[in-house]
């Protein structure tokens, strides 16, 4: 699975890890994230997350 960098902040979503203070379990794909789920540090929408590049 893909990750994904926040484009204001610089976090990194990694599927494999999750969310866990956000409740996203480990293994969930960005792509199945809540539409109303944000950036644990910064609080900016899924639409500010661009890949990440390897």
């Amino acid at each position: 699975m893909k990750k994904y960098v926040c484009d204001v902040c610089g976090w990194v979503y990694d599927p494999e890890v999750g969310d866990p203070d956000g409740g996203i379990e480990p293994g969930t794909a960005f792509e199945d994230l809540p539409d109303d789920w944000v950036c644990p540090e910064c609080g900016v929408g899924k639409e500010d997350f661009s890949v990440a590049e390897d």
